[in-house]
């Protein structure tokens, strides 16, 4: 049995919202970064036991939030001690913004994931009107408008946030085979 986390920082629940998603697709365990940027040990203590992690932010200014980018700093010591290498990693953004820069984000994460020594999964599906419709394959993209509450996020953002966590989840699952 593989175990997949995700663990995101979400300032106004539209992340959580698309973290809950791709939590569902993926049977994964939610570990939210709090406001001021800080896990539990017990929150550690999942990411580090997981086969998977798949990281979630909201794009703010073209980046991740500042709560999410000190949690990545915090992950220098999995970084020294290789404690993430080879674990799978995935990730998320949404932004209110069409555009948003919300590329510049995924970016952020897989380089995180990358210093990590982590395996990027992609996205795999097409634009087919329905799921994926942002059109991105490094990662999940999400969009609302920037008075929308997280209820008016678009299904199809859902959706596509639900499949790539069973992407994930299915990809951990073959690599622990």
């Amino acid at each position: 049995m593989t175990k997949t986390a995700v663990v995101f920082h979400s300032g106004y629940g539209h992340t959580q919202k698309v973290a809950q998603s791709v939590a569902d697709g993926a049977h994964a365990d939610l570990v939210a970064i709090d406001a001021e940027g800080n896990l539990t040990e017990a929150q550690w203590a999942i990411l580090d036991a997981a086969d998977a992690i798949i990281f979630g932010s909201p794009t703010y200014m073209g980046t991740v939030s500042w709560q999410f980018k000190k949690f990545a700093d915090a992950t220098s010591t999995r970084w020294y001690s290789r404690a993430w290498a080879n674990k799978l990693a995935g990730g998320f953004t949404i932004s209110a913004n069409l555009s948003g820069d919300k590329l510049s984000t995924l970016q952020y994460l897989i380089t995180l994931a990358m210093q990590n020594g982590m395996i990027w999964v992609g996205q795999d599906q097409l634009n087919d009107g329905h799921v994926n419709r942002l059109g991105s394959h490094s990662g999940v993209m999400g969009q609302v408008g920037p008075t929308d509450s997280a209820d008016a996020i678009p299904q199809n953002d859902l959706d596509t946030a639900k499949a790539y966590g069973a992407r994930v989840a299915q990809f951990a699952a073959k690599l622990k085979a």
